[in-house]
């Protein structure tokens, strides 16, 4: 019997392991057309404290706002019941750990507000660690052994997508808990350092973790002119790699920021302000086409049974290896 590809992501739990959108209700409504169960918000870079403070306040009015189209998601039981109401649950998320400045129990404060996915550091040197464009990666620092110690006991997801390849392997090896790779694309396809190598993706899916596949169109080799296929390629090398139990969607979806404009360019200096560290904020970068959109997920489910995965592999990938993850992370010790 040929399974419909609509019906099948219509029941399906679809989690997009990280987006970092200028959220607004059109990105919403588009979250909801393209049948999104659960997106880890994740628009979060530089900030400090009191921004961090900021961050989450800002969410709490969009809920308001916005609740015949999203809801909060605190726990994995909030995710069924957004499906259940046919809202998009939002889990806030971080691509840095800098809002917790020196303070280990910064951590259990923004746990208790419902920041339950951090990245350890974004691109560059922070207190736990060296990002992937730092000079010189020296690895998970002291201090970085105890936030990722109080990130286990506290329940919260460690992210290492922009994290070093050294510090990488240190919170991997450092961590009781499983952690993602939010949206990461294969170097072994395409040799760029946004790209991780395969024996992270092989330690972290040994750790219990998962590894989610970006629609960053300078980390795939066809570029601006990748298409879906290009980008199930590459989900295809990981798979092959760890497993169909390790892999999943993780978008990096950057709808409403202009190109160029001031976020971008803040996203891609250091700290926000010092040395520019990519041209990414200035240069022109494409989704893949038939993917190029929030609301085109649909298109991603269609294109996996073409290529005549099954059914239970769909639904790993769409959302259930993400479900198992943050069940095994987000539920303090």
């Amino acid at each position: 019997m040929t399974t419909d590809a609509s019906i099948l992501h219509e029941r399906a739990i679809v989690i997009d392991g990280l987006q970092t959108c200028a959220w607004s209700r059109e990105i919403f409504e588009q979250m909801r057309a393209g049948g999104l169960t659960m997106v880890n918000a994740a628009s979060l870079l530089w900030e400090n404290f009191v921004d961090g403070m900021s961050y989450v306040r800002k969410w709490q009015q969009m809920f308001d706002e916005n609740a015949d189209l999203i809801m909060p998601i605190r726990t994995v039981d909030d995710i069924a019941l957004a499906k259940a109401r046919g809202l998009t649950g939002i889990s806030i998320g971080w691509q840095n750990t800098s809002p917790l400045e020196d303070r280990l129990d910064h951590i259990s404060l923004f746990k208790a507000l419902g920041v339950n996915i951090m990245q350890l550091t974004y691109n560059t040197q922070n207190y736990s660690g060296a990002g992937y464009l730092e000079k010189h990666d020296s690895g998970l620092t002291g201090f970085g052994h105890e936030v990722i110690e109080e990130m286990n006991r506290c329940g919260v997801l460690c992210d290492l997508s922009h994290v070093g390849e050294k510090t990488s392997a240190d919170v991997i090896a450092h961590s009781r808990r499983p952690v993602c790779i939010s949206h990461v694309l294969p170097r072994a396809l395409h040799d760029v350092p946004r790209n991780k190598p395969d024996h992270l993706f092989v330690a972290c899916a040994r750790k219990g973790g998962i590894i989610g596949i970006s629609l960053f169109s300078p980390g795939l080799r066809a570029g601006n002119d990748a298409t879906i296929e290009d980008y199930l390629d590459a989900m295809d090398h990981v798979l092959a790699l760890v497993g169909e139990d390790h892999v999943g969607v993780g978008t990096d979806f950057s709808t409403g920021h202009p190109r160029p404009g001031p976020w971008l360019l803040w996203a891609n200096r250091d700290k926000g302000y010092a040395r520019t560290l990519t041209p990414f904020g200035t240069t022109t970068i494409r989704k893949p086409r038939g993917f190029a959109a929030i609301s085109e997920a649909p298109n991603l489910t269609a294109a996996m049974l073409a290529r005549g995965w099954s059914v239970k592999r769909i639904e790993k990938i769409l959302g259930g290896n993400w479900l198992r993850v943050l069940r095994e992370t987000w539920t303090p010790a």
